[in-house]
Formats: structure tokens, C-alpha cells, sequence
């Protein structure tokens, strides 16, 4: 499923802004729904919840999309790239 929505154009950037948006919207959603909806707080607070648990679930897409990315990378690396000489700095992959 993964290497699918991989294929489809779908990144692990995608998912990690899908993600804080969740969360953002799970904040004006729980202000939203307390402010003007006449049910009160307990309404506001299974809004809130609803929305706030797909947070975790585009987190995880987010995982597996970066973890298909760097396996694509590693398959992209030639035997030229991995041969040259030491005084060339290669580019980490360093708080990925």
C-alpha cells in the first residue's frame, strides 16, 4: 500500500503537514463547537477528540512514505558514487 501512494505522488512531507494540520483543526473545532453549537462543552469535546485522532494516523503514513523515500535513494546511489575519493564531503542524512 505504501509503495502505491509512494507511486501516486504522495510524500511523507504531505503527511507530516497533514498531520499539525489535524491537530490545528482539532483546536478550532473543540472552540468552534463550544462557542456556537448548543450542545456545550461535551459536544465540543467528542468534535475535538474525532478530529484530533487522525493526527497519529497521518503521522505514521508519514513514516512509512520517508522510510519508502529513503530505500528509493539508497537503489539510486551508484558504485561511482560510492567509490570516489574521501576529500569529497557526502551529503548526510542527519535529523531525517
Amino acid at each position: 500500500m505504501i509503495k502505491t501512494l509512494h507511486k501516486m505522488g504522495l510524500r511523507s512531507s504531505m503527511m507530516y503537514g497533514a498531520g499539525v494540520v489535524s491537530i490545528g483543526a482539532s483546536i478550532a473545532s473543540w472552540f468552534i463547537s463550544k462557542e456556537f453549537e448548543p450542545a456545550g462543552m461535551d459536544r465540543a469535546d467528542r468534535w475535538a477528540l474525532f478530529v484530533g485522532e487522525w493526527a497519529p494516523t497521518f503521522f505514521a503514513i508519514g513514516v512509512a512514505l520517508r522510510m519508502e523515500e529513503l530505500e528509493m535513494e539508497k537503489g539510486r546511489e551508484t558504485p561511482e558514487w560510492q567509490e570516489q575519493s574521501s576529500d569529497i564531503r557526502r551529503p548526510t542524512r542527519a535529523g531525517v
